[in-house]
């Protein structure tokens, strides 16, 4: 069922995040829909899953929104975009900012020990004579030692909060010392939620419900599944002798920080507006729930690097990524798609994955009524898609006014054949690289081997005080670099010309 007419709300979106961008224009938007309908329309028969809603959330709205199959086996209501769903394990992401918003308040700082708000664990001693005490910061990215915990901690979610003080009383045995490597473990969110709750005298969700969910407008979705209207909830499944087979409901109970969320589309595509409005940074006012600066830090990981294989049918041709656990979001360095936060949520009943392109300002999830059957692969699968269209554009990146005034300064030095034109205007290991007549010997060399240039074309910055430039020549082409000190005056730092020979025809 769609939330609107989709294809003019998809092209004013995924317009808006770059309406400069060099790239080429996008393919018929009309093209794309039932390209994406159909990949999830494929996986969704051959994982046997009863419901699922999917979402494209572009220009901090819910752009595009499908749902597919039954919320239930036995009335058969149809999904849509106000279902609610269990997204499991990305609940952590709540939880994650949760933490890091007591922070800024400075109520806790992430380099605590746990013990500090949690006194149960201070009894557990060290996995090793040497290892250190667990932090908050090492439960946030999952080295704290303990064991992946996934078949057991999905059950532990109704768990009454009593019996959670006494399991983490009579201690909890380590896997291996603490900080020395990525093991995920729910075990380890649930604890933060313990922290949330007593830092701020209240249970976890009410700190959730009041930070994030209440101010986003997130009205539909909460912890206590019990008290959303049935008819509007998707029942969970899991897939067993050829049949479904409907799965306990669970209760919000102590494990809730780790995976105990319900959501709707419609709402949770509030929650990834909200994320990637912090990107990029700038001077625009902060209104909030949580800073921008502190939702960025979500996608800072720790030194506990591994190689990522893409998910779905790219996933084998594609370069692998750089991934490494942030704060409740996986993060990897994608070579096409840049910057990616993603994450799964597998539980009894339920699976879904969500990707988020903050260098594109866009975000696709799926949400499914099936025991963990997490739909990673479409979800990937439409972002490549949309990449091979044409429809992910990143802003074009702005030039600040100094690296304009000193690539203007290169031009000169180029077109003179000597530095003359950065007297005064260079850092002090400038001169010290190269002497100026050793640049006039070098200008006069690679000119004769580029021959006549263009220097029109505009510098791509990498920051405020670098970037890079690429000039077509007669023989071949100038690649280049503007590098700033740091320093106040700004000063050049380094300044470089590169011939490429290029054989014409």
């Amino acid at each position: 069922m769609r939330a609107r007419p989709m294809i003019a709300a998809f092209a004013a979106a995924i317009m808006a995040v770059s309406p400069a961008s060099a790239q080429p224009a996008p393919a018929a938007l009309e093209s794309v829909e039932p390209a994406i309908d159909a990949i999830f329309a494929r996986w969704m028969a051959d994982n046997h899953v009863p419901g699922m809603v999917f979402g494209i959330v572009a220009d901090g709205h819910l752009a595009y929104v499908r749902g597919m199959g039954v919320q239930d086996i036995v009335v058969r209501r149809p999904v849509d975009g106000d279902t609610l769903f269990r997204i499991a394990s990305m609940t952590k992401a709540f939880t994650a900012l949760s933490i890091l918003s007591l922070r800024d308040k400075g109520l806790l700082s992430l380099d605590d020990p746990a013990e500090k708000y949690v006194p149960e664990m201070r009894g557990w001693g060290n996995a090793t004579a040497d290892s250190p005490r667990i932090t908050i910061r090492d439960l946030l990215h999952h080295v704290a030692g303990f064991v992946t915990d996934d078949p057991w901690g999905d059950r532990q979610q109704p768990l009454p909060q009593e019996d959670f003080t006494r399991l983490l009383a009579a201690g909890v045995p380590f896997a291996r010392a603490p900080e020395m490597r990525h093991e995920y473990a729910n075990l380890g969110y649930a604890i933060l939620g313990r922290v949330i709750a007593n830092v701020t005298h209240a249970p976890y969700r009410t700190y959730v419900e009041n930070t994030l969910l209440t101010p986003l407008g997130m009205t539909a979705s909460g912890y206590d599944v019990f008290a959303h209207p049935r008819d509007r909830r998707a029942i969970g499944y899991r897939w067993e002798n050829e049949t479904w087979a409907q799965e306990p409901t669970m209760a919000d109970g102590a494990f809730n920080a780790m995976g105990g969320l319900e959501v709707s589309a419609r709402d949770y595509a509030k929650w990834l507006g909200f994320l990637l409005s912090a990107w990029p940074p700038r001077d625009d006012p902060d209104a909030g729930p949580v800073r921008r600066g502190t939702v960025r830090q979500i996608a800072e990981g720790l030194n506990f690097q591994s190689v990522f294989h893409r998910y779905g049918a790219s996933g084998a041709s594609a370069c692998p990524g750089a991934l490494a656990y942030g704060m409740g979001w996986r993060v990897v360095s994608d070579c096409e798609l840049g910057l990616t936060l993603n994450h799964g949520g597998g539980f009894p009943g339920y699976g879904s994955h969500v990707l988020m392109l903050p260098e594109f300002g866009v975000a696709l999830f799926a949400l499914t009524n099936r025991t963990y059957s997490g739909p990673s692969a479409p979800v990937w699968d439409s972002a490549v898609l949309l990449l091979q269209k044409g429809l992910l554009k990143r802003p074009v990146a702005q030039v600040s006014p100094d690296l304009a005034r000193f690539y203007a300064a290169a031009r000169d030095v180029w077109a003179d054949g000597s530095v003359a034109a950065l007297s005064g205007k260079v850092a002090v290991n400038f001169a010290m690289d190269r002497s100026d007549a050793n640049w006039a010997k070098f200008l006069a060399e690679t000119k004769v081997g580029a021959g006549r240039c263009e220097t029109a074309a505009p510098l791509r910055p990498d920051s405020a005080l670098s970037g890079t430039f690429a000039w077509e020549c007669a023989r071949g082409r100038i690649e280049g670099t503007v590098l700033l000190a740091p320093t106040r005056p700004i000063t050049l730092q380094a300044l470089r010309f590169a011939f490429v020979p290029v054989d014409r025809p």
